[in-house]
């Protein structure tokens, strides 16, 4: 393999990874870490392979008109925590529909879905993350590096809820290997997960809850609260939860707007339900299942979901047995449904599907095998809850054709 030092490259487009794309002067396909489209960039090669290769911003040349000197001066001691910070916010929107629609054509073979992607409500891009998993070095906070393993100390987070700012700025974790700061924005709860376990020399505000991995292994229990139009849900150390409030909020009000009028009666299934968000806030007057294989949050899902004629199925989703519905809500992890569940949902007979994306691949995956089971992508939403980031929240209405 020959190695390449430096190529010039203009951005073009962008990855579904993030990456800016280009072409080197042979033709072949650059993928540019911190290149935005319309950059001219100077870039570090380094991967070279026969058709391809990847690299890092080394010079700009020319500035693409969407590029900003990244505002958290992290970035610059190279944390890797928000890998767009050097593109201007509502351009990464833009991006972000662009990276759904090329998943749609060119991994669901759709045509014609140029401008299909709708926006959603611009939520603020600083100070809004109430889950932050962070490395813990010489017992403060610390991200990885973009990409890597190396820690990056830091004593402050732009996009971290203020509670958690505190919490990144002035404690101290001990011995500890990682943490994970969470926090209900409504109540203001706080709670810390250490890894593996929590230290003896740990200082940190009296309010804040703090649980251990090892005790988590051997069933003892924490949770805090957090409040979403109106419910409160109890969430545990180990339950998964949207990692910001108003985003979790931003996400009912999409799902209810695909649902179009199927709530209030009838059966709703919620696939990979979690502690029962969409189910909480839609289901009233339904009957409900949740189907959720984490024992934490299929707990959490009982406990929030008391006020409903809801019942939990504790399995994957994979291994779920489906019954009638007439309204299915799935809001699957970044692998996606796949062919099992999709068949799956088939079998309910529902006349509409939601399905709740986080990956742009698996969305154009998993809209093809609904394609292909007769259900028609009618809308498709994009909801930016990760600002500064690649990544984006697709709500997407499918009914049977």
């Amino acid at each position: 393999m020959t190695l390449v030092h430096t190529v010039d490259v203009a951005i073009t487009d962008v990855a579904a990874g993030g990456d800016g794309l280009g072409h080197a002067p042979d033709g072949r396909v650059v993928f540019v870490r911190g290149g935005v489209p319309g950059d001219e960039v100077v870039v570090e090669v380094t991967e070279d392979r026969e058709r391809m290769l990847r690299g890092v911003v080394d010079t700009v040349i020319v500035p693409s008109p969407d590029r900003v000197r990244p505002p958290c001066p992290h970035v610059a001691s190279g944390c890797g925590g928000c890998g767009w910070q050097h593109i201007e916010p509502r351009a990464q929107r833009s991006l972000k529909a662009r990276i759904a629609e090329e998943s749609l054509r060119r991994i669901g073979k759709f045509d014609d879905v140029e401008g299909t992607i709708g926006a959603g409500p611009d939520l603020p891009v600083e100070a809004f993350r109430t889950t932050v998993r962070c490395l813990v070095e010489n017992g403060r906070a610390a991200f990885r590096t973009p990409g890597g393993h190396d820690a990056v100390p830091v004593d402050s987070c732009m996009v971290a809820h203020p509670g958690l700012q505190e919490l990144i700025a002035e404690g101290d974790f001990g011995d500890a290997t990682e943490v994970t700061l969470r926090i209900g924005a409504e109540t203001g709860e706080r709670l810390v997960r250490f890894d593996p376990r929590v230290p003896e020399n740990v200082r940190l505000p009296a309010d804040v809850r703090v649980i251990g991995a090892d005790q988590l292994r051997k069933g003892r229990r924490a949770w805090f609260t957090d409040v979403v139009e109106g419910h409160a849900f109890r969430i545990s150390a180990d339950s998964f939860f949207q990692t910001r409030t108003d985003g979790a909020a931003a996400l009912v009000a999409a799902v209810r707007d695909a649902g179009d009028g199927r709530w209030g009666s009838g059966t709703l299934v919620d696939l990979y339900g979690g502690v029962g968000l969409f189910a909480a806030c839609l289901g009233n007057g339904m009957t409900v299942m949740d189907v959720e294989s984490n024992h934490a949050a299929a707990a959490d899902a009982r406990h929030n979901l008391a006020h409903l004629d809801a019942q939990i199925v504790r399995v994957a989703a994979q291994k779920w047995n489906p019954s009638a519905a007439d309204i299915v809500v799935a809001d699957p992890p970044r692998a996606g449904l796949g062919a099992d569940v999709v068949r799956s949902i088939v079998a309910t007979e529902a006349d509409r599907v939601v399905l709740v994306s986080c990956d742009p691949a698996s969305f154009g995956r998993d809209a093809r095998l609904l394609a292909d089971s007769g259900y028609e992508r009618r809308t498709t939403t994009a909801i930016d809850l990760f600002p500064q980031t690649p990544h984006v929240e697709l709500v997407s209405r499918f009914e049977r054709s």
